[in-house]
């Protein structure tokens, strides 16, 4: 299998995500970008979490799926449960309902969020009202690739 990697051109590797990509400012998804996608890819999924929450470890942000194979996931997927900017992808429930939601940890905290792309050997038959939960136990078996891609943010972080 060959390797994937995961990067944006909006943070590095445990880089500090920006204000636009975050709640506290414009809450745009950032771009990401895949090398080294499998030549078998149908579809992605992407889901994004909180690994720093107190309470529920990896609270679920944003999850996405059925996106056409593709090196560039765009910046700024619009809110909905189907995307047709992206064939129909879909856009279930997390923190952000049918959205990405972004970064918004307590005052003066600093959080570390969690971009997983899976590639995929298949689309996915889930309705836009199921969780990750959901989305983990359907792609369980088609799981061609998987990458992920952490950032951190702080409230009130002087930049």
């Amino acid at each position: 299998m060959q390797q994937l990697t995961l990067t944006s051109p909006a943070f590095t590797e445990g880089g500090w995500i920006p204000l636009d990509h975050t709640a506290r400012g414009k809450d745009l998804s950032p771009e990401l970008r895949l090398s080294g996608l499998d030549v078998k890819a149908v579809s992605l999924a992407v889901t994004m979490d909180d690994a720093s929450y107190p309470l529920f470890p990896n609270y679920n942000h944003w999850v996405l799926w059925n996106v056409p194979a593709q090196e560039v996931i765009p910046a700024a997927i619009p809110a909905g449960g189907s995307i047709p900017v992206l064939s129909g992808a879909i856009q279930g429930v997390a923190y952000g309902r049918n959205r990405y939601k972004g970064p918004k940890p307590p005052l003066k905290a600093v959080h570390s969020y969690t971009f997983t792309v899976y590639v995929l050997d298949c689309t996915v038959s889930l309705p836009p009202h199921c969780r990750r939960t959901d989305l983990l136990a359907e792609i369980e078996g088609h799981i061609l690739q998987r990458a992920t891609l952490t950032g951190k943010f702080q409230n009130g972080r002087r930049r």
